[in-house]
């Protein structure tokens, strides 16, 4: 099947796509398919929530909205402008995917099957509904694409290399597991925010979907920042504010009422404004509905901390300071040229060959 063919097949996709939204999911009669399967993605959006407790429906249109923005016919052809996969044989990608945000593992089923390599997927058993039906999607578009689409719930086998997505410790078996085979293991990451103290109150507000977004469960959602010396928190906690409804969710309200528990038997000092705690930590992984701060009195030592700890990090977040840093509120906006923890897929892939 030629290249085009399926960037054709990922743009049908992204106007599907296009058709839902929180609060007007509306019916597009252009849209191909649409008999087979507006109604039914519906019911799997109502749904994903009982197959995972933290994929609500705002969290799951919000993710479905994003992807409908990125696969557009512009932005594919952006992407791809400086591959050429003509030549490419096909191989057989093996994904492992994570399944703490809706649709996680979406960038590395787009990469490997529009390339024109197999892909293998073995879903997280927390997000096993959703990528299946977007594939089907695809294959009612144009049949022929099955032939690259592999799901499996058993162990990986018959696979030419991997790319694998977990924690720090499950890496170490991956890394382990595929030292034979070509492949991107990925760990933890986390995502920093640096104030100067000059931020307007729109900027912390758009800071606060960074935080919040997914209720902060992503790799790209902010969970420390970095403050100047005697910075005032007041400014921060009263552009956040518009957040404070996600203490009503009770899986959000268990981990803050449990983690601020720790926090105080153990006599740290806290912030807190009943939805959201922060606590001074040199760390960069803070739990759920926690932050870290850590201060700092050097903007240049601060970059080289960074730097030194770049494989550690997914973002940084702030106004100007920092080459390749991301502006307020776009961290779960990434393009399709962002690449989790900097590592090309493309480039891999073109290198299977």
């Amino acid at each position: 099947m030629l290249q085009i063919d399926k960037k054709k097949c990922f743009i049908a996709l992204g106007e599907f796509l296009s058709q839902f939204s929180l609060d007007n999911s509306t019916k597009n009669a252009a849209v191909k398919n649409n008999d087979l399967y507006y109604d039914e993605f519906l019911k799997l959006i109502e749904l994903s929530q009982s197959h995972n407790g933290w994929f609500t429906p705002e969290q799951v249109f919000f993710a479905i909205q994003s992807w409908a923005e990125a696969l557009t016919e512009d932005n594919l052809n952006e992407w791809l402008s400086n591959y050429d996969f003509s030549n490419l044989r096909p191989k057989t990608v093996g994904l492992i995917l994570a399944g703490n945000i809706p649709l996680v593992g979406f960038h590395d089923f787009l990469s490997v099957v529009i390339s024109g390599h197999k892909v293998l997927v073995k879903t997280s058993s927390n997000d096993q509904k959703l990528l299946p039906f977007l594939a089907n999607y695809l294959i009612s578009i144009n049949p022929e694409i099955k032939n690259y689409i592999m799901f499996t719930d058993d162990k990986l086998e018959h696979f030419d290399a991997v790319i694998a997505t977990g924690s720090n410790n499950t890496s170490r078996y991956f890394e382990y597991y595929f030292k034979d085979k070509p492949s991107i293991i990925r760990k933890n990451r986390n995502s920093v925010a640096i104030l100067t103290g000059n931020e307007t109150a729109k900027d912390l507000e758009y800071l606060g979907e960074d935080i919040f977004r997914y209720f902060g469960l992503g790799c790209r959602n902010v969970s420390k920042l970095f403050v100047p010396k005697d910075y005032n928190f007041d400014s921060f906690f009263q552009a956040i504010y518009k957040q404070k409804d996600v203490i009503y969710y009770e899986k959000y309200a268990n981990n803050y009422d449990y983690n601020k528990a720790v926090f105080l038997m153990s006599n740290f000092k806290l912030l807190d404004n009943e939805f959201l705690t922060i606590k001074e930590d040199n760390s960069y992984s803070s739990p759920i509905s926690s932050l870290f701060y850590e201060y700092y009195e050097d903007i240049q030592i601060l970059k080289n901390r960074l730097e030194a700890d770049a494989d550690e990090i997914q973002c940084i977040v702030c106004k100007d300071h920092f080459e390749n840093s991301i502006p307020f509120g776009e961290t779960q906006k990434p393009k399709l040229w962002d690449y989790a923890d900097n590592v090309n897929t493309l480039d891999f892939l073109l290198q299977l060959s």
